[in-house]
This record gives structure tokens, sequence and C-alpha cells, in this order.
């Protein structure tokens, strides 16, 4: 497959199996690590269910399939974010398909953009019981320490995807019968609110809900490009369709009339 193809066609056809791909990747890189078979996607499998089957190698029930899929479709885009602006900015330059997912990636990688669900995992985890959410939370907040999965560049009144998630979270949880990940959630997010006004974004209760269906936290980045990758492929496709290079301007407020000084004189 020639990567430097880049008609329409060619690229529309290289987003479809990237989608399939991405999922199968992730899938398959979890359960190698673990010392087992990757398992192959199956036909009549919708792809949430292909995913969780893939995943943990048992057919997912319609509960699971459901939260899973409404969890993708929450995190499948949301406008200029960091990683779909760079995607766009590198396609722009008429640099391919897969360099433009790539950069996508590097983007996400960092903590501030796709890391935030795991951290909000890994402090539940640290946690551990209903009981102690109240004192870490308080020490942490006494400490000026950053709760994650908190507020939102913008929606500055909520962000309307949090509740879903919340409902998706209380439903799994009690289905499982760990209800406690929830409920720490709850306490959490009633405290973080009560003190610094501050609410969930969409990555405070999808911690708790893909914890609830077998997924480890380090996973939780990977998911998030599983399911954004719907949208980046979306925005590279339409920069192809009006294409314009993406040349942000920047103003220079430094220091003005320097000197130059020799190495050897410095």
């Amino acid at each position: 497959e020639n990567a430097d193809v880049m008609t329409p066609e060619e690229n529309y056809l290289k987003a479809i199996k990237l989608q399939a791909q991405v999922s199968t990747i992730v899938t398959a890189f979890s359960r190698i690590r673990d010392g087992k078979d990757p398992i192959a996607p199956r036909t009549d499998l919708s792809f949430a269910a292909n995913f969780l089957y893939m995943l943990n190698g048992t057919e997912p029930d319609e509960i699971a399939i459901d939260a899973f899929n409404k969890a993708l479709v929450l995190h499948a885009d949301h406008e200029l974010n960091a990683s779909t602006f760079t995607a766009r900015v590198c396609v722009a330059t008429l640099s391919d398909v897969y360099s433009g997912i790539t950069a996508a990636i590097g983007a996400l990688k960092g903590p501030l953009h796709g890391g935030a669900n795991e951290a909000v995992m890994k402090m539940l985890l640290e946690i551990g019981e209903v009981d102690k959410v109240e004192p870490y939370i308080r020490k942490a907040l006494d400490n000026k320490e950053k709760i994650m999965g908190f507020g939102h560049r913008v929606y500055k009144n909520g962000d309307p995807r949090a509740k879903h998630l919340k409902e998706m979270s209380e439903k799994l949880t009690k289905i499982t019968g760990e209800t406690k990940w929830y409920e720490m959630s709850v306490m959490i997010n009633d405290i973080v609110t009560g003190e610094k006004g501050l609410l969930p974004n969409v990555d405070f209760y999808s911690a708790s809900v893909y914890h609830s269906l077998g997924i480890k936290f380090d996973l939780f980045t990977p998911i998030f490009a599983v399911s954004r990758m719907s949208g980046w492929l979306a925005h590279i496709l339409e920069q192809y369709e009006n294409n314009r290079l993406i040349r942000p301007r920047a103003e220079y407020v430094g220091p003005v009339n320097q000197k130059y000084v020799p190495i050897d004189q410095r």
C-alpha cells in the first residue's frame, strides 16, 4: 500500500482500514503482554462488541456493549481539540493520512489531553475504600494538588458528556457488584465541586466505566485513540477536500536591539 497515493478514494479506504486496525492492534497488544493469543474479530459483532470480545476473550453482554458503545461515541470527536488540530496541521502540508494520525497520537499522549482518565483510575485505586475518600481529597486540596478529571477549557458550566458517563458508571458498578468505584467517584465529585467549584469532565466517570468493563487503566489512553480515530480521520479527509496550509502567526515581544556575542567571549 502506497502512503503517498493521495486520491480521495485511496484516502477514504485508508481511513476505513485504520479505524478497524487500531482497535485490533490495541486488543492484540493487551493479550500478548498477558501471555495470551490475540483473537480475530468476528463479522457478526458490532465495533464495540468486537473490541470487548477481542480484549477479554468472551462475548460481552448487551449492557456492556451499550455502555462501551456510548463511551466510544462520546469520545469520537470534539471540535479542534489538541490532537485533532495537530492532525489537521500535519495533513495541511499534504503529508499522508498515516502521518496525520501519528501526529494526533503524539498529542494525545500528553497527560493534559489523553491521560486524565488513567490518572483518575490510579487515584481511585490508591484511595481504595469509600471511607478514605474525604481525608484523601481534602489533604490533596489543602496541598494545592490537581484533582484530575475536573474542569474544561470549553465547558465552563459543566461537560455534558459527563452526565451520560456517570449514569453508565452507576449501572455498570451495580451489575458487577463493585459499587465502590461509583460511590467513591460521586464523593470526590461532591467534594471537589463544593470546594473548588469545578465540575467533572468526560474523563472523570469514564475511568470507573472502563474499569467496570474489565479494562486495565493503562489501556484507557489507547482506547481514547480508538474512539477518537473516527473524529481524526473525518477531520483529515475534510482538510484534504478544501486544503489550505495552516500557518498561525506569532508576534515577538522579547528584548530588542541585542548584540551578538562571539562564542569564545561568552
